[in-house]
């Protein structure tokens, strides 16, 4: 089976138009451009249709959206919907998001494993996700393997707000942690606002071993506990660039799950994106 695949994580960076820092000292991204036009070269060929851009200039988030929105507005860009950076502990949150909507917006994100645990507990933070919630926006949960349990207090306290796990919840493969991260990830499937986004792995391994192999027990683990109906695929190109390729990951990904029906791949790839992002695909 070769099913169409909506990418539901990628990232586009366009140094002369923004800062990237968080790309320093990374040899397979700093200082380079990748943008849209790369990407689609690398996407097309392992069918993927369509994608959802995932904020990447934390440095210059503000002025990121318009310039994605105006490249999305481009049916050849592929781009069916935007996950905007935000800052819901701040105060103007509401205000910015009436300064972005557009069609293309499907969800928020703001990165929590750079900042302190008590970040996503602030009272002010939390009401602002229960409101971007109430928009009909998604919420991606980017936090580190350890913080899974403040992500899980967000979540409960945002019933009405539907959560995507970035990344499989940052698993340490390479060091092979496993108990509380599968425990974790246990506790935040049985919320039924929160979804898991398989990708990311691959820069979790250790160099040379971006593997199915090194891969599949985390990957299996996340499928089991979240169930096919609350899962989604993404790239995360390209960061995946550092431990191997969009392609590569791809392959991977297909063959983890290629003794599953058709539906449930389907599900993974494509279909579960459509209704919790609310985006349609483009062929």
């Amino acid at each position: 089976m070769n099913i169409p695949i909506i990418d539901t994580h990628q990232h586009l960076i366009y140094p002369s138009t923004g800062q990237y820092s968080w790309t320093d000292g990374l040899d397979a991204l700093e200082g380079k451009p990748f943008p849209i036009e790369e990407y689609r070269r690398v996407a097309q060929p392992v069918r993927i249709v369509s994608s959802i851009f995932m904020e990447t200039s934390p440095d210059d988030w503000r002025a990121e959206f318009p310039h994605i929105a105006q490249l999305a507005s481009r049916p050849e860009s592929g781009i069916v919907g935007i996950v905007a950076n935000c800052r819901p502990e701040e105060e103007g949150f509401e205000q910015y998001l009436e300064s972005i909507r557009t069609e293309k917006l499907v969800g928020l994100r703001r990165i929590c494993h750079t900042e302190h645990d008590d970040l996503s507990r602030q009272p002010r933070f939390v009401q602002n996700v229960r409101r971007a919630g109430g928009l009909g926006l998604t919420f991606d949960l980017c936090f580190f393997a350890r913080q899974l349990g403040v992500a899980l207090e967000l979540a409960r306290k945002c019933p009405d707000t539907q959560f995507v796990l970035d990344h499989c919840g940052v698993p340490d493969i390479a060091g092979g942690v496993v108990d509380s991260w599968c425990a974790a990830i246990r506790h935040l499937a049985g919320l039924p606002n929160v979804a898991c986004k398989i990708s990311g792995v691959l820069a979790y391994c250790s160099p040379g071993n971006a593997t199915v192999p090194a891969v599949r027990p985390w990957v299996e683990h996340c499928i089991e506990s979240f169930g096919w109906d609350r899962l989604v695929w993404g790239s995360d190109w390209p960061v995946c660039n550092i431990r191997s390729s969009l392609p590569v990951w791809v392959e991977i990904s297909r063959q983890i799950v290629q003794s599953a029906s058709e539906d449930e791949q389907a599900k993974l790839f494509e279909k579960n994106a459509l209704r919790l992002y609310g985006v349609q695909l483009t062929q």
